[in-house]
Order: structure tokens, then sequence, then C-alpha cells
């Protein structure tokens, strides 16, 4: 700073002109100079033989951005302020309203509505180019400079707004809190209720985030009936996430006419529900869901609702769009619901490896974004993934890590998912009473039986090998009811299976015979798991030759899926059975033993790669992809990396 200061004064009013500018225009820079200091390219050279800056073609260059800092900061305010008005005067006001709009607010001392309107202006150009980060800046700034308090206050709530879509939502909050209370105009209120759903939802209380809408729904209905949708459906968005069933119904009831509301108001009637009027609605749902111009918020709940009726095609359609449409609009912060629930989808599919690539992305972006609420809910859907494969440490890692902020915050769905996580791990592992445990209290916390019927077919199994079968038979009879109704082939299949379990053995090969004929389209997981108990079923009864079929199939699944625990269960029951198996197979057999994060640190590491490489590439640190590799090798049947490259060409 101090060398600057020996400059002439000509010379340092250039360069607080260029450190003002953002574009390094050299004839920009020149023309504000001599517009309003009189200077000249002239008055560049002392700076330029000081090696401050550099002159190149049309572009100017300061040597280091903290030089440029120097040039700016050190410059009288009265200085700054000239060089600021002088850009906005000789920047084209057609090709350059964003930067001149910037520059006239950065000139301004106080309120100026004139230059607060060219800033709201610049906000919505920004927001119609997917830049929601800087139209929630523009918004800001021009609520600074706007004195009258309602537009101020608008201003100020559409910050916060747009903040929250680019995923800031401490600063959403911290704009929320700028407001002041109370907002008398309705319309403002209901998106100020938003706003303060969006900071509850992402660091509070989803319960707490849907009263808060519902109860604003109530306050401005009347005036202002066209705000009630949004808000409710925001509402019963948070209300899934607490997997508070009587709230859920209460914010049902306050819209029976809206789709996204009239199906929870017939799903959460009793224990089952009106399952066949549920089903009714789905066609308006997926209508509503496809349309171009439909919201993020209605297209999530009508995925959801595909989810939970089991459509997974369609929930599978409506989660890969929301996905699809985060992206292309550049709503950040809204990303990795999306991918939650892309994720989820694929999980009940069976598609792990995409499952695990969509949680991962997912939990990247929530850590981020410090979404610690959506992060919760991914590192529940991770920790079941790794259930599956039996990697005790991180499901337990990543499972007791999402309980740690979901059990505080009543965030029911991300407990019941964390405790799933468990229980399946317990199970894998041949500790069903501890499994059942934990299957148990993840029943509790869904908060309803509709919402807790992904799990049941763990828990059923869980109390049968735990030799307490009457504590799955009300689970499994709601289960058999819920499937009947939703009629989708995945869903019976699981129902049949759970009959199988604790019906009379005279039954048994009927349920499981349907079971596997239902599978045909479901994932590989779960009908693998019907082949090992149908097997396992077989054997009790001296059927080896035909326990052995089973065995047989569901182990090569289980190999393939690198499910571990469970390989080796059909593996020991195929051996009880009469049959050995030798595990050690081709080079394809080997490497669908890997984890599908060990796959990718292979495929990197058959490059030639190193770890620390591997590692940025993933999001990951070096000593995770060491241990990857540590874990990979054993199972590959090799001993150093340079064997992975003719082992993968292979």
């Amino acid at each position: 700073m101090e060398q600057i200061r020996r400059l002439p004064e000509a010379t340092q009013s250039v360069l607080v002109v260029a450190a003002a500018d953002d574009t390094r225009d050299l004839t920009l820079v020149l023309a504000a100079a001599a517009h309003r200091f009189g200077a000249s390219i002239e008055d560049l050279e002392p700076a330029e033989r000081a090696g401050l800056v550099a002159l190149s073609g049309q572009l100017l260059r300061f040597r280091h951005p903290l030089v440029r800092y120097a040039a700016y900061l050190g410059a009288p305010l009265a200085r700054r302020i000239a060089a600021h008005q002088a850009l906005a005067a000789v920047l084209d006001a057609s090709r350059h309203a964003h930067r001149r709009a910037w520059h006239l607010a950065a000139a301004s001392t106080g309120p100026d509505e004139q230059v607060a309107d060219e800033l709201e202006s610049v906000a919505e150009w920004a927001d119609s180019r997917q830049a929601v980060a800087s139209a929630s800046a523009a918004y800001e700034r021009a609520a600074q400079l706007t004195a009258d308090p309602d537009r101020r206050t608008r201003r100020l709530i559409s910050a916060a707004q747009k903040a929250g879509e680019a995923g800031q939502d401490e600063r959403c909050g911290a704009l929320a809190d700028q407001v002041p209370l109370p907002v008398a105009d309705p319309g403002t209120a209901a998106n100020l209720a938003r706003v303060r759903a969006v900071v509850e939802l992402g660091y509070g209380s989803p319960a707490t985030a849907g009263r808060i809408l519902v109860e604003c729904a109530d306050r401005i209905g009347p005036s202002r009936p066209d705000k009630l949708a949004s808000l409710l459906t925001e509402a019963i968005h948070a209300a899934f996430s607490s997997g508070d069933a009587d709230l859920i119904a209460e914010i049902a009831d306050h819209g029976p006419d809206l789709p996204v509301l009239a199906m929870p108001a017939r799903l959460f009637t009793g224990d089952v529900g009106d399952v066949a009027g549920a089903l009714a609605l789905l066609p308006d749902l997926l209508r509503v869901g496809r349309r171009s111009d439909c919201g993020l918020v209605d297209r999530l709940m009508a995925g959801i609702y595909c989810h939970l009726v089991a459509d997974y095609a369609h929930a599978l359609e409506i989660a890969d769009a929301s996905v699809v449409h985060c992206r292309d609009q550049g709503i950040g912060g809204w990303l990795p619901t999306t991918l939650h629930l892309l994720a989820k989808v694929e999980l009940a599919l069976g598609r792990h490896e995409q499952a695990y690539a969509h949680a991962a992305e997912g939990l990247r972006l929530a850590d981020y974004y410090q979404l610690a609420h959506r992060a919760a809910h991914l590192r529940a859907v991770q920790a079941v993934l790794a259930a599956v494969q039996g990697r005790e440490e991180q499901t337990r890692s990543l499972a007791e890590e999402a309980l740690e902020y979901t059990r505080p915050r009543g965030v029911g769905r991300g407990t019941a998912d964390a405790l799933w996580a468990l229980g399946l791990l317990e199970l894998g592992l041949g500790r069903a009473g501890a499994a059942l445990e934990h299957l148990e209290s993840a029943g509790r916390e869904a908060g309803h039986p509709l919402l807790a019927h992904f799990l049941v077919p763990d828990l059923v199994e869980a109390a049968v090998r735990a030799g307490h079968p009457e504590r799955a038979t009300e689970p499994a009879r709601l289960l058999g009811q819920w499937a009947a109704a939703a009629r989708q082939p995945a869903l019976a299949a699981l129902a049949r299976r759970c009959a199988a379990l604790i019906g009379p053995d005279a039954e048994a090969e009927q349920h499981f015979s349907a079971a596997l004929r239902l599978h045909e389209d479901g994932g590989d997981f779960e009908r693998a798991r019907t082949e090992l108990l149908y097997g396992e079923w077989l054997r009790r009864l001296r059927r080896n030759l035909d326990a052995r079929d089973h065995l047989r199939e569901a182990m090569e699944v289980f190999d393939k899926l690198g499910a571990e625990p469970w390989a080796d269960r059909a593996r020991a029951e195929l051996q009880a059975a009469g049959e050995t198996h030798d595990l050690a197979g081709a080079a394809d057999g080997r490497i669908s033993r890997l984890s599908p994060q060990e796959r990718e640190v292979v495929r990197l590491a058959a490059t030639g790669a190193t770890n620390r490489e591997i590692a940025t590439h993933l999001f990951l640190s070096p000593r995770t992809v060491g241990h990857h590799l540590y874990r990979a090798f054993p199972k590959l049947g090799i001993s150093s990396r340079t064997e992975l490259a003719s082992l993968l060409a292979s």
C-alpha cells in the first residue's frame, strides 16, 4: 500500500478505477479515468514500471489480487465513489445494465430509489438466468437503498427466498431476521412465512416448519386464497419429513380439493387408509408433476407419494425430472433434496450402485452448502446401502451421525432410515435380536404404519429369526393389506415373503413361489433374499436338492452386489445342503464383489492416478482412498496397483 501512495495522484486515480472495475478492460478503465479524473494512459506508466500492473493489448491486470485490494481500499472513500460513478457513466446501459447498476449502488451512501429499482431489475435478470445467488445479492443491496418500509420489506424477503434457493440457508435466516414485524400485507406475510419455514426446516424442527406455514395459511387465507396452495404444499413437505402423522392429517384437512393434499387426506385415515381413493388421485398428480410450469415442491410431493404407494417407475421418472430441473435452473439449495428422493427410489428398485452415487453427490452438496437437515437424510440412505454390504464401521458411523442431528429435532423420517440401516446391518450379520430392537424403534419413529412399510420385511425376518414371530404378526398383516390395495408387484412380493415366514408351513411354499414370480420386475437384492429364505426353508425340510438351486441363485446375486454377509449366509446354507462353491471366479466376478466406492477408486487407480488425485476427484481423503484399495486388493486377488490395469482390461 505504501508503494501505491508514493505514485503520482493521477496514477493512483487510474488504479482505483481499475480496481473498482471487474472487466479488466483497458479501454473502459481509461474512459472512466478520463471522464472523472482527466487521466490518460500515460498516467499508468509509473504503476507499470513499479510492476504493480501489466498491460497487454486491451487488458489491464494487477500483479496480484492483493495489489488490487490495496489500490482500492487505500484510496479515500470519495475517490472510490468517484471511480464507481465514472464507470457507471461510461458503461453502455443497454449492454451492461447489471454492471452499471452495481457501480451506482457502490457509489450510493444512502437511500436511492432509482438505483434500488435498477438493482431489482438486475435481480430479476439474474434470476431468469438461473443465477439465484446473484439475484439474492442484488435484492439485498436494493433493500439497503430503499427508504419505503413496505418496498424494503418486500425486497429483503425476495433476497432471503433466493438465498434459500441457492442453498444459503444461514444467510436466508439472517435476511429474514431483518424484516420488521408485524408484516401487514398478507401476500408479503405469506412469503416471509415460507422463508422462515425454509430456515426452520434446514436447522430446526420440520414439524415447527410445517406449523409456521399452516398457521400463516389460516391467517391470510380469506384475503389471499391464491397463496394457500404454495403454503400448504410446503407445509405438507415439511410434515412428511417429521413423520408426524397427526400434523400431516391436519394440514391435509386444510385443502381437500388440492391433489397434493387430497392424497394424504385419504392415506392417513386409520392404519392403512383409503388406498383405493388415494390411487385414484395419482393420475392427476402425475399430470401436475410432468408439467413444465410445475412448482418444484409440488413435483417432489408427487414423487414422494408415488414412492409411498410403491409406484417406483413413476417415482423414478419424477425424481429424475426434479434433479434435472434443479440442475437446469441453478437451484443448488434444492438439489440435495431431489437427489435424496432419487436415491431413495433407486434403493427401492434395487439399483444400489446408482443410489449410492446419487446419495454421495447429494451429501457432498449438502455439506458444501451446510444443509445439515438434508445431509442427515442422505447419510441415513448411505448407511442403508453400507449395511447391505455389511460394512459395519461405515454403517454405524453414518447412522450415528445422522441420528445425532435427527433425534433432537424430531426428524422422524430421517431417524427411521438411520435405525433401519442399523437393523439391516445386524440382520445381515446374524444378530437378529439386536436387529429387531432397531427395526421396531424405526417403525415407531416413522410415525405411521404406511411410513414404515419399507422396513416391515426386515422386521418380520428379524422377529422370526430371533424367536419372536408374534412381534411380526401385526406389521405383516398391515403390509399384506397395504400391498393388496396398492396392487404393485414389488410390494406384493415382499408381503408374500412375510406371509411365508410367519404363516403355517403348509402355505409357505405357495407364498415363496408367488413372491418369486412377483419379484420379476423388482430389484435383485430383494429377490435374492427371497431365494435365500426359500432355500433355508427347503433345507429345514431336508429337501436339499430343491434348496440348492435357490441358495445358489441367492449367493451369486449377493456376490455380484457385494452384499458380503448375505453371500456368506447363502454360502453356508449351500454347504449345509451338500454343495461347495469355488469363490475364485473370473476377473469380472471378482470386480463385482467391490462396493460402488471401491470400484470407483480401483478404476481411477488403474489409470495411474495417485491416492491424492483420486481423493480430489471423489471428494474423499487420501487416507480413505488407501483404505478402499486395502480392502479391494484381497477381493480382486492381487497385491499391488501394477496388476490393476491388466485385471480391468481382462
